[in-house]
Formats: structure tokens, C-alpha cells, sequence
């Protein structure tokens, strides 16, 4: 019997979908029992949706005021001594996951395999390397206990209806006092999170400026899509750092993808691989990204954009 615990990422309010995926990939584990671990300060109505996913047996509440504001150093102890006896700790492959696992690996002493695509048995996994163009195939042997990271893009979530049970966890782990939370600068928008996005919109160096993201703003709005951007655009600082798709960006698997002026490098072809339906515009006719877009145009984006835009008025 595999025992699996999950780190479950949240917003304070709201279960992450990156959730629901990691559940899908320890299910892949034979014989899996698995447990939701939720870090919060009011753990009830995160740990009530993470109990509704069918195939979690518990859900254990790990509250603490110093969790209002997730931080990996403040988690991972407390996390460590809530393994015990856990055969397999997992957690998503999104920038939560990347900060605090690889923590939790270590005050474990455990190994860790990262970006898991599939599991072939309790104790080996498939994950890309060098931007995704190979998949190897990773063996753990004589590990008590395997840290893992999930490509969430590579799992559909699973679904509702279940109903484990939930429980309060007595952690003896103080938080530590070198760690604090000062502030958080993020952008605020009523767009959708670009990670769970089913529709993204993203727009590359083409687009000239900051200003020439205004199109794209337009036309996700209209589609209900997240925006996206090219690392290019990103260095040439036309949008900041967490709307960068790709391998060294955020990995998506939306299901409509539209590029915008992205030519399409393999660093960008990694972080949307995964994608439902990929939909290119790029007056460039030998871009790469025609290669793997399901649909493509060669046309000006900014004469092709308003006509679309104005198409779905």
C-alpha cells in the first residue's frame, strides 16, 4: 500500500486546480491511499473542496496564523514532521510547488523526481528534459520516502463527488523565525489565472511595446482568456515576468491556445506541448510555431487582431 500526501496549493479561499491534477497523478500510483495536506489559517473551506475530490481519503488541516501568507520556508517543517511514515509527498509543478517541495525533499532526506508526466509504478516516472524534445524514464531505489513534483499540464483534474474524511493535525514544528512576511506586489486582474486558464491569449516581441499588449487585453476579454507573453516579450519588458509561458515561464495545457506574433521557439513550444487546440498568427510563413499550430495565418497581427476582435463583438 502506497501512502501519498498531497501539498495542496490555494489562494486562502480557493482550492488551486493544480489540486485536482496532482490527485489524478498519485492515483497513477498503485494501491494509492491518498491524503491532502492544506497550510492555512483558516484551513475549513479549503480543505471541504479538496475533500470533494474523488479518490483523497483524508484531508488534514495543518492551521497556523503564519500560513495567511504562504511561504516554503514556514511550511516545509511543519510538512516534514506531517510525512512521516508517507511513502510518496507530492506536489504541483507550478511556482508554489518549485519553491517548496525541493525544501521539503531536503529536511526529509529524500530524493526527489521533478516534472512527473506519468508514473509506470510506485517507484518509477517519466519526465521531460531538455525542453521536452526527451522523456526519460527516472527509477528511485532504497528511498523510504519519494518527493515528487507533478506536471499538472500533463493530467486532467480529477473530478467531484467524493467525501473523505477531514481531520486537525497537531504539528509540534515551530515556524521559523529567519522568514517573515513583509509584502506582496502582484498585478492585479479580473482576467483568469493564466495556469488554469481553458482559454489563453499570448503575444510575443511582434507586438513592438507595451502599448501593442492592448490589443491582446481587448481580445482576451472578449474570449474570456487569460494573457500570456513570450520570454522576448517579457525581456523587452513589455509585460512582466509571471505572464511568461514556456520552459522557463509557466506550463499551460488550456484548451484553445492562440499565439500572437510568436515565432515559436522550442523554450515556448515546451510550456504549450500540452495544449487542446493551438491557434498561430505571425506574418512570418516559415515561423516555427506553424509547425505544431493546429490553425495558422500569415497576416499583420495588428490588421488580423482588430478584425478578429471586432468579429466578436
Amino acid at each position: 500500500m502506497a501512502e501519498v500526501l498531497l501539498v495542496a496549493e490555494h489562494d486562502g479561499a480557493t482550492l488551486s486546480p493544480s489540486a485536482a491534477r496532482c490527485v489524478t497523478c498519485a492515483s497513477a500510483i498503485p494501491d494509492a491511499r491518498i491524503t491532502v495536506a492544506v497550510c492555512a489559517a483558516d484551513a475549513g473551506p479549503i480543505a471541504a473542496q479538496a475533500a470533494q475530490l474523488r479518490g483523497v481519503e483524508r484531508v488534514l488541516k495543518l492551521e497556523d496564523a503564519a500560513h495567511a501568507h504562504p511561504l516554503a520556508a514556514v511550511m516545509a517543517p511543519q510538512l516534514a514532521a506531517v510525512a512521516a511514515g508517507y511513502s510518496h509527498v507530492l506536489g504541483p509543478s507550478t511556482t508554489f510547488g518549485k519553491d517548496l517541495m525541493p525544501r521539503l525533499a531536503a529536511l526529509l532526506d529524500a530524493p526527489q523526481v521533478s516534472d512527473i508526466m506519468a508514473v509506470e509504478s510506485a517507484t518509477r516516472f517519466k519526465r521531460p528534459i531538455y525542453a521536452g524534445n526527451v522523456i526519460v524514464t527516472v527509477e528511485v531505489q532504497g528511498a523510504s520516502t519519494i518527493v515528487g513534483t507533478v506536471r499538472t499540464a500533463s493530467y486532467a483534474g480529477a473530478p467531484g463527488g467524493g467525501a473523505a474524511r477531514i481531520e486537525s493535525a497537531s504539528v509540534g514544528a515551530a515556524p521559523p523565525a529567519h522568514t517573515r512576511f513583509v509584502s506582496i506586489s502582484a498585478a492585479k486582474t479580473d482576467r483568469p489565472d493564466l495556469q488554469s486558464a481553458r482559454r489563453v491569449v499570448s503575444g510575443g516581441r511582434a507586438l513592438g511595446s507595451a502599448e501593442g499588449f492592448e490589443l491582446l487585453y481587448r481580445l482576451a476579454d472578449k474570449l474570456g482568456a487569460a494573457v500570456g507573453a513570450s520570454r522576448a516579450a517579457v525581456d523587452a519588458g513589455y509585460v512582466p515576468n509571471e505572464m511568461q509561458v514556456g520552459q522557463t515561464g509557466k506550463i499551460i495545457a488550456p484548451e484553445l491556445y492562440i499565439a500572437i506574433g510568436i515565432s515559436g521557439a522550442i523554450q515556448h513550444l515546451t510550456g504549450i506541448k500540452d495544449a487542446r487546440t493551438i491557434v498561430a498568427i505571425n506574418k512570418d510563413a516559415e515561423a516555427p510555431i506553424f509547425e505544431v499550430a493546429d490553425i495558422g495565418l500569415v497576416g499583420d497581427l495588428f490588421e488580423v487582431v482588430p478584425q478578429l476582435e471586432k468579429l466578436l463583438s
